[in-house]
């Protein structure tokens, strides 16, 4: 029942805000054609409900074929990768608005955990119970995990944040997603935990590259000695 309710209550939020952000829609838009080269939305292949791959949009604040470049999908901070107008965007949160489309669409909601980047975990069918469990639910603009620490931590404390999730809202329902909701208001305005940590003693592509290794082999350990 509250499936429906959630769903109910995320396309008529994605509507209206749609509707009222949409002069900031046009501001941005400008804003990012100006400061750089490229699309003003940046599309990309995520993971949603049930491993179900979909297009999701952000506005774009990196420079174009920025994922195939130096750290890939790891962000640490001074990345140079990054715009002018997308350093506002990503401290803000403001890169996220477009996904409000994605919510209309049905691929996700407003509260879930964050969808990862097609490859991310390696082959969606191979992943072991506790990493699968967060693809119970439709993906989120925010979720436990971002509110518990957001990119200050790593891929499989996120994992275990988004399981305790799916189980919160199986047992608490809309109370789960107020809560989450507000919290992130308060993350927003703290612009707390922007960038990803790194090992110091590696030079940042070396660190990226370590870490992408380490979400995938987690991802696919055995159960009986996965966590």
């Amino acid at each position: 029942m509250y499936s429906f309710f959630k769903r109910t209550i995320d396309m008529i939020i994605s509507f209206f805000s749609l509707i009222l952000f949409s002069p900031l829609f046009l501001l941005l838009a400008i804003m990012i054609k100006i400061d750089s080269k490229g699309p003003i939305i940046f599309k990309q292949k995520r993971l949603g409900k049930n491993g179900k791959v979909f297009n999701m949009y952000k506005f774009r604040s990196m420079v174009v074929g920025a994922e195939h470049m130096g750290t890939g999908l790891m962000n640490y901070e001074g990345d140079n990768r990054i715009t002018k107008i997308g350093k506002f965007l990503r401290t803000t949160s403001l890169d996220e608005l477009p996904q409000l489309f994605n919510i209309l669409k049905g691929d996700m909601s407003l509260i879930g955990p964050r969808p990862p980047v097609e490859y991310e975990l390696g082959d969606y069918d191979t992943l072991n119970a506790r990493y699968k469990k967060r693809f119970q639910v439709r993906p989120g603009i925010t979720g436990l995990a971002q509110v518990s620490g957001r990119n200050d931590i790593c891929w499989d404390k996120k994992v275990n944040f988004d399981g305790e999730y799916v189980d919160l809202l199986k047992k608490k329902g809309f109370v789960t997603d107020v809560k989450i909701f507000f919290k992130t208001i308060a993350k927003i305005f703290a612009k707390e935990d922007i960038y990803e940590n790194k090992d110091e003693n590696l030079d940042t592509v070396d660190a990226a590259e370590q870490a992408a290794e380490e979400v995938i082999r987690l991802a696919h350990l055995p159960e009986e000695i996965d966590g």
